[in-house]
């Protein structure tokens, strides 16, 4: 197995009046991609950026199809302009999503360029392809990048630190298991067949900007009964989180293609925080459960903020539907999910044909889960393909439960706005007088530029305001508020 390279690699950057930009070269081996050719640059001239392949899901019907993508990524501050050429044809239409970051590229023959001024994870789609889209992630400057000395001593006596340079590495028995107080580096430019685990640890961090992903399907990196990990910057398929306390993802990209390849999953764990990820997954983007897969409790504090999600199948976001009563049996002490927040959120896509499981936000309590204190603010959904907006129940599937939950209370939605036609009858049910769904806030929903609030102008005294917003509102509920 390669992994420990004696230098520093060959890095590209240029600094520019207190500006600097990075690029990274493909490593030796490491498959790239030509449907797209990306430039970058501060002023000066422009800096090559490595493309590489990512494969997405794409739906037809009830088929799973694998497309190829085009992934890039640099480092900057200041200000960056980007140029982006589309190899396989003219560009008749581009655009930057998510589309709240109003970012608006000039298009010129087959070249698209535009500028960013902060870090920004986004898609570049040239004449309406979303499956064959450049993922760009344009990133901060590396404050974590280890030093040159640093990187000559990993894997020596003394050293905390597991060293991936530019290139193809693939783990022996397709595992890495990271000792507590280790340090875990992919560079740039270095691609990590297998997976990083942290069991039974902590103080362990994850740092770079290189892929680590099974070569099949996967987790690339897993959190399971650890405390105080973190992970900041690199590119993997999933990265779920199990029994554990303390943990810190940032700026994490996630996307996969496969059956079941959920994004950022949490299971009966604490004190989880997500900041700047972005998520294209083939399941559920964002998940929080409780005792699941032999992690047993349930979950508080969870936070996710400043992100970007993109559910080519499933939920964006799924909140409460495993609990201890199908994996220890239905009399087994309910868990409770609580203190979960999601702000600053840009949904871009939502696909599912299956009614029992859509939903941009998502909350299917089963298992005699209590879920309560939810909190989602600040949130931009755009016009997703297929599915609901909101889908709070009770929940009783018998697929996935042993019982129905015990109830869903003390949600807020505040300041969500859905642009777009394509959202289908959004459910709030509970399942019983004992197990109900109760103080639902809604504050500020804007759909389609109309804000829906129960002393909305328009609305007929005997309507529900949910009917004003194409949301049913079933029994067993108490106290859904629109403000």
């Amino acid at each position: 197995m390669k992994r420990i390279f004696p230098t520093l690699v060959a890095l590209a950057s240029v600094f520019v009046a207190g500006a600097t930009v990075v690029t990274y070269p493909a490593g030796p081996g490491v498959e790239t991609l030509d449907d797209f050719t990306v430039c970058v640059r501060q002023g000066g001239d422009w800096q090559p950026v490595a493309v590489y392949p990512v494969k997405v899901d794409e739906v037809r019907g009830t088929k799973h199809c694998v497309e190829t993508a085009s992934m890039a990524y640099f480092d900057f501050d200041g200000t960056v302009e980007v140029s982006v050429r589309y190899n396989k044809g003219a560009v008749d239409s581009a655009r930057v999503r998510p589309l709240s970051y109003k970012i608006a590229p000039e298009v010129s023959g087959e070249t698209v360029t535009f500028t960013l001024t902060r870090p920004s994870n986004v898609s570049v789609e040239v004449n309406g392809d979303i499956f064959h889209n450049l993922h760009l992630f344009a990133n901060p400057l590396d404050a974590h990048r280890p030093t040159a000395k640093e990187i000559k001593r990993a894997g020596k006596k003394g050293s905390k630190l597991v060293y991936f340079g530019p290139g193809v590495h693939r783990l022996p028995g397709d595992t890495l298991r990271v000792q507590s107080g280790q340090t875990v580096y992919i560079d740039g430019g270095a691609r990590v067949y297998g997976e990083l685990i942290a069991e039974g640890v902590s103080d362990v961090r994850f740092y770079g900007r290189g892929e680590v992903h099974p070569k099949g399907r996967g987790a690339g990196i897993s959190v399971r009964r650890s405390r105080r990990v973190e992970a900041n910057g690199p590119v993997v398929t999933q990265i779920p989180v199990g029994g554990s306390d303390s943990v810190s993802i940032t700026n994490v990209k996630s996307i996969s293609y496969y059956g079941w390849g959920d994004g950022m999953n949490v299971f009966a764990s604490n004190n989880v925080r997500y900041d700047s990820v972005f998520c294209r997954n083939s399941d559920d983007c964002s998940t929080v459960y409780a005792t699941r897969k032999g992690f047993v409790g349930g979950c508080r504090n969870i936070t996710m903020e400043n992100s970007t999600l993109w559910a080519d199948v499933a939920h964006p976001i799924m909140i409460g539907l495993h609990g201890s009563a199908a994996e220890l049996g239905p009399d087994a002490a309910p868990d409770t999910i609580s203190n979960v927040t999601y702000r600053n959120i840009d949904i871009l896509d939502h696909q599912e044909r299956q009614l029992d499981y859509q939903g941009c936000f998502a909350i299917d309590c089963g298992d005699n889960n209590l879920v309560e204190n939810i909190t989602f603010d600040d949130i931009r959904i755009e016009d997703f393909r297929l599915g609901r907006l909101f889908d709070i129940r009770i929940f009783y599937n018998k697929k996935y439960c042993a019982a129905p939950g015990s109830g869903v209370r003390n949600v807020l939605f505040k300041d969500i706005v859905y642009n777009g036609g394509n959202a289908e009858l959004s459910l709030i049910a509970g399942y019983s007088p004992e197990r109900k769904v109760e103080n639902i806030t809604f504050e500020n929903l804007t759909i389609n530029g109309v804000k829906i609030s129960d002393d909305m102008p328009g609305k007929p005294k005997w309507y529900k305001t949910g009917d004003m917003a194409r949301i049913f509102i079933g029994e067993h509920t108490d106290n859904i508020i629109f403000k």
